[in-house]
């Protein structure tokens, strides 16, 4: 069932101030609601979780070395995709664009999670993580899009100048958690969003319905507005199969995983966050490692999986080729073959097979 409508807003600059300021309440900027076991009125939080690390913490860790050097190119191996028009039948198709944006082609559906072709995920233009890797698709090059999965607002997931040309160019709808939406309207007026709470969902073609998902994580676009914008992944459900992909989480002892397989049952593919784990004293509550991402491979049930988030942008602590190699090693000792879950590259193209 469909709880929240997708809308186009005004792209009058006088009625798009007061839209917001009719949806907003003091101190959020994005979003004003009644409270619920994860929102408190002004912020949200991870239900029996942990918040994020401290101010004190981020310099802490930004300031205590251990930080590895990373190239500045690092080119993929593979080269530029060019995707078909459509995918249709009970096949599936993914591409890796880089870092959490990858291409789905399920079910005749074009669908884009948390995409970004911007050169730096930064609120700067001239400082801040720059790609060691061109897009795997180039923009001018996407099939029409039908939808795009919007996870967080953190500037990694959610990049306005990508979104604005997406906007202009395919007009897709933009499927995104509660208080997102407001970013996403002032960069891309006339967008077609659809701004859902946790265990929400909407119909994004004939048949496919996108289902919000909660997930363990923060949200944050500076230092006045941390948790002010709901985060969460995205079970994507066609007549050819089940798709989970995370955005980014922490395994919270493998809870969004469980509660994923008792909502959903077996999933084809699980997108799941492989890198930004280091170091895990600070970015454990917020980022899996390799081996938890294993875990929740087999937690929701999933035939197979995609690692995304590394790679592309330095992040964090680990060396860039770390967390394929971590990987590896975690599917090795639970017994699981190693073309079951892909740490995937920008312009990599699989064919997931079908479950069965």
């Amino acid at each position: 069932m469909e709880t929240r409508r997708a809308s186009r807003q005004s792209s009058s600059p006088a009625e798009r101030a007061g839209a917001l300021a009719g949806r907003t309440g003091p101190g959020n900027p994005y979003y004003s609601g009644p409270p619920s076991d994860h929102f408190d009125g002004q912020k949200f939080f991870n239900p029996n979780g942990l918040p994020p690390g401290s101010f004190r913490d981020l310099l802490r860790w930004q300031t205590g070395g251990g930080r590895s050097k990373w190239p500045a190119n690092w080119p993929s191996p593979h080269a530029a995709a060019r995707p078909a028009e459509r995918i249709d039948g009970g096949a599936l198709r993914l591409t890796m664009v880089g870092h959490s944006t990858l291409l789905i082609q399920i079910a005749g559906l074009n669908i884009l999670t948390d995409p970004v072709w911007s050169d730096r995920v930064s609120p700067l233009s001239f400082a801040g993580p720059k790609r060691v890797n061109a897009p795997g698709i180039r923009f001018d090059d996407l099939p029409r899009i039908d939808a795009v999965l919007v996870s967080h607002n953190h500037y990694d997931h959610l990049d306005l100048a990508t979104l604005k040309r997406l906007q202009i160019g395919h007009d897709p709808l933009f499927v995104t958690p509660l208080g997102n939406d407001a970013l996403i309207r002032t960069a891309a007026p006339g967008a077609r969003v659809s701004v859902h709470d946790w265990d929400e969902n909407v119909r994004v073609g004939d048949g496919a319905v996108v289902h919000l998902e909660p997930v363990h994580h923060w949200s944050a676009r500076g230092t006045r507005d941390r948790r002010m914008a709901l985060w969460c992944g995205f079970v994507v459900e066609t007549a050819a199969g089940k798709i989970f992909f995370a955005g980014d989480t922490g395994f919270h002892d493998g809870t969004p995983y469980s509660r994923l397989a008792s909502r959903h049952g077996e999933m084809r593919l699980a997108i799941l966050p492989i890198g930004a784990y280091e170091p895990r004293w600070f970015m454990e509550p917020q980022h899996q490692n390799p081996e938890e991402a294993v875990s929740g491979m087999m937690l929701c049930n999933a035939a197979y999986a995609a690692g995304c988030h590394w790679g592309t942008f330095h992040l964090t602590n680990e060396p860039i080729d770390e967390p394929r190699e971590k990987l590896f090693a975690a599917l090795a000792a639970q017994g699981i073959a190693r073309e079951k879950f892909r740490p995937m590259l920008p312009g990599e193209v699989w064919d997931v097979p079908e479950i069965g």
